[in-house]
């Protein structure tokens, strides 16, 4: 008797032999609408008026992300606010985190504002601005599941902490970008303080204060331009970017 054996090829599904690459939820999402923003003064006739700047920044940054949100059929909710005086020992049942000139609280949804300190005392320039809008954006991750899968990463350990840190933290330079880009129409604002908020970004780098969970000043600047000049956040998916992007 002729026995011929064969040889069967067991197709697996795709899903079940290799997971799927992650895919930000922001992908696809178009760009950001064109808004108005009244950005007021931070000092008026010599007094410091803070905290009304950022409440105002902060109703703006309500309005462009719950409109985009609603759009995309993705959760939105406000964050909570709380100002400070000046930076506490303690914010959210954690430390402040060191050389932060804000803070969201992940565990709270809150983003946290001192009203003095070098970010935003006496000055004229968009950094201050800037400043809230990374920390919206952080927010934004947190509506959209994109901090629960840095979180998630974090643990599984896979990938080096510092440059996933980075991944999270160049988002929130990009979405801020994306920000400024669709009110910019608004502002009364030049290209030279454009110039400016990109120097200031530049010196706000890792390579200012040795951390590597930022990114380098050069590519803050770099990430924060290109959410700017795309006003899309599909544009800031660092997650699938080289790591030669994220030094």
């Amino acid at each position: 008797m002729l026995m011929v054996v064969t040889r069967l090829a067991v197709l697996l599904p795709a899903a079940v032999a290799q997971a799927a690459p992650y895919r930000d939820p922001l992908v696809g999402t178009g760009k950001l609408a064109t808004g108005s923003c009244a950005e007021p003064e931070i000092i008026q006739g010599g007094i410091p008026r803070t905290r009304e700047y950022l409440t105002a920044v902060l109703k703006c940054l309500d309005k462009s992300w719950s409109a985009h949100l609603a759009r995309a059929r993705l959760p939105f909710r406000k964050p909570a606010v709380r100002f400070y005086e000046a930076p506490e020992h303690r914010v959210c049942g954690v430390l402040w985190p060191q050389d932060a000139a804000a803070f969201y609280c992940t565990n709270r949804g809150r983003l946290v504002f001192p009203l003095t300190g070098h970010w935003i005392e006496d000055r004229a320039d968009l950094y201050p601005l800037k400043v809230a809008a990374h920390e919206y954006g952080h927010h934004v991750q947190s509506l959209t599941g994109i901090r629960a899968r840095y979180e998630s990463a974090v643990r599984a350990g896979k990938e080096p902490q510092a440059e996933l840190s980075r991944r999270y933290e160049l988002q929130a330079d990009c979405l801020s970008g994306v920000f400024l880009g669709s009110v910019w129409r608004s502002l009364d604002r030049t290209d030279r303080d454009w110039a400016a908020l990109l120097e200031a970004t530049r010196a706000s780098g890792d390579d200012a204060d040795g951390h590597r969970g930022h990114g380098s000043g050069a590519t803050r600047a770099r990430w924060l331009k290109r959410g700017y000049q795309t006003l899309s956040p599909s544009a800031c998916d660092t997650w699938s970017a080289p790591s030669r992007a994220l030094s």
